[in-house]
């Protein structure tokens, strides 16, 4: 057998991984194996050659794709090279006209931010850099967002989670405030929300959402890198330049969406009088009540606004069954990156001769890559699952995970039909480790799915390895997770075969700190791939297992996306 699968039938024999039927209701369907996984998988998993996912993830983030920015003439290139690789490989195109891919149309917002922005209180005023102090963005796809004299509110966390018994908000009156608040949930108790594991209520998406829900005209995260998980030059990177959204549909929303770093902040409260650790200190009580600081502040930002159009791009293999081929099991990874920076220096743009281009190596031309050389494994299979295996390159990720919201809100197989997401966002480029990371672990009857084919690898199975810093909710498997489909986010491992001890921890936090959405994300000839493709074929095979299995996976009972599960299958019965 070959290292990927070291003892695979054996361990897969001890019990059937999804299915919860009695044996004797189970009979081995025609194609199947007797280790549950579809005829031919062991020989499809060691098919996943570490050249291809070199020569693949090289192309892919080459100066020539000019950093996937989406709508732009780069992401177009390597929405055609992703289509034209399925359709070598005889992947099906998957996108519901029959097409390869599923077009959306997305709204380029530019803001132009003036070099300062001051605050006012009644004996002074204070004004802050632009990138240096504080970043901001438009909240209203409008040429103009504006605040005028608008009283700052310092709303603690900014959560609301009557099931936590917490409201940072209580009953004041904040419409037409601006709501300065803490990023991250509360992690100092594990009774408490869920402790250092970091919940959406955490993420600066659902700050900005629930300002908008209660009148705010804006809002200001503050940036700590312990809090946000990045540094604050990532917030430079990825809020500066066109930012993109999908069109609005009426939902409530903000003027302003700002970020101020820790120091600035700091000055701000200072300014009237507070002292931003005591107003932290009282914000960790769910007595806490929102805070006026007695501030003001003004600004206009201009903006230029065109609407453009990107795609998933998405690859089917229907399966052999013909009461379960309705049903899938959707791959997924991220095809764009975040374009080209502007050509002057000016609120972002690289200084004259520096690179402008973000290739995004490994976030995500490398699990691009991974779920290409899948798809092209799972197609050589004698005959396809009994599932169907739906492969989703999904757009526009970095602006706030829309190409799988657009996926989630009109799927190829509804939600309730939808097996199980897998999906791979950053693959392992430094050699093989002895385990792998998943995030999520915990939530799922598909751990038993993902415990046992890393058994059957002969390495260990990690959960997140940074749970503070709310991956489940930063990358596309939420948007699945919200209609209900189970998922698998798998990461790489940690612990590197022939390294030292942290080694892996240490070279994963450089990476945040100095590559993270930055231009130096780029292919490296130095390289390894035989992690990858290990963790390729883990993902392959647990799609495999899934895909054959009688019953559905189901969130375990009490998971936040449990009832959107039941509604789901209620709603599409087979």
């Amino acid at each position: 057998m070959t290292p990927l699968r070291r003892d695979l039938m054996s361990l897969l024999l001890l019990a059937p991984i999804v299915a919860c039927a009695s044996p004797e209701d189970r009979s081995e369907p025609a194609g199947a194996t007797s280790d549950g996984l579809p005829a031919g998988s062991d020989a499809a998993a060691a098919s996943i050659d570490e050249g291809y996912l070199a020569t693949t993830l090289r192309d892919l983030s080459s100066d020539e794709m000019e950093g996937r920015g989406p709508g732009t003439p780069g992401d177009a290139r390597a929405r055609k090279t992703i289509a034209e690789a399925l359709a070598s490989a005889g992947v099906k195109p998957g996108a519901a006209d029959g097409s390869w891919e599923q077009p959306f149309d997305i709204v380029g917002i530019t803001s132009f931010l003036p070099d300062e922005w001051s605050f006012s209180t009644d004996g002074g005023r204070q004004s802050f850099r632009v990138l240096e102090d504080y970043v901001a963005a438009s909240g209203l796809q409008n040429e103009t967002a504006s605040l005028a004299d608008a009283e700052l509110v310092f709303v603690g966390f900014g959560i609301r989670a009557p099931e936590h018994d917490w409201d940072d908000y209580k009953s004041a009156d904040l419409k037409g405030k601006v709501l300065l608040m803490m990023n991250n949930d509360p992690d100092w108790d594990p009774r408490l929300f869920a402790g250092a594991t970091r919940l959406y209520y955490g993420r600066w998406t659902y700050k900005y959402e629930v300002a908008a829900e209660v009148g705010a005209a804006g809002a200001i995260i503050i940036h700590t890198n312990a809090s946000a998980g990045y540094p604050w030059q990532v917030v430079q990177t990825s809020w500066t330049g066109e930012q993109f959204e999908l069109p609005a549909a009426g939902e409530p929303r903000v003027q302003v969406e700002g970020w101020l770093t820790e120091a600035a902040a700091a000055e701000l409260v200072e300014l009237a009088g507070f002292d931003l650790d005591e107003l932290r200190q009282a914000a960790r009580t769910r007595e806490f009540e929102p805070v006026e600081l007695g501030i003001t502040t003004s600004m206009t930002l201009e903006s230029t606004l065109q609407r453009t159009q990107t795609a998933n791009v998405i690859g089917l293999i229907p399966g052999r069954d013909s009461e379960l081929a309705h049903e899938a099991v959707i791959f997924t990874a991220h095809h764009d990156h975040l374009g080209m920076a502007a050509h002057d220096a000016g609120h972002g743009g690289p200084p004259a001769g520096a690179d402008r281009i973000y290739n995004g190596a490994k976030d995500n031309a490398s699990g691009t890559a991974m779920v290409m050389a899948m798809a092209r494994a799972a197609a050589s299979l004698p005959e396809p699952p009994r599932r169907s295996l739906v492969f989703a390159f999904v757009g526009a990720e970095e602006q706030g995970l829309l190409g799988s919201q657009h996926y989630a809100s009109h799927p190829t197989f509804a939600a309730g039909r939808i097996a199980a997401n897998i999906n791979l966002d950053g693959g392992n480029v430094l050699g093989r480790t002895t385990d792998v990371g998943y995030i999520g672990y915990g939530r799922s009857s598909l751990d038993g799915v993902i415990e046992q084919v890393v058994a059957s690898q002969g390495r260990m199975l990690r959960g997140d390895e940074f749970p503070d810093r709310g991956f489940f909710y930063r990358s596309d498997q939420f948007n699945f997770a919200k209609i209900g489909v189970p998922a698998l986010y798998i990461k790489p491992g940690i612990d590197y075969i022939g390294r030292p001890e942290g080694w892996g921890r240490e070279q994963a936090e450089a990476y945040t700190l100095n590559d993270y959405h930055q231009p130096s994300d780029e292919f490296h000839d130095s390289w390894s791939f035989d992690g990858m493709a290990e963790d390729a074929a883990l993902a392959l095979l647990c799609g495999l297992l899934i895909a054959e299995a009688e019953e559905l996976p189901s969130w375990n009972r009490g998971d936040e996306f449990a009832a959107a599960r039941a509604a789901a299958l209620a709603r599409d019965t087979r």
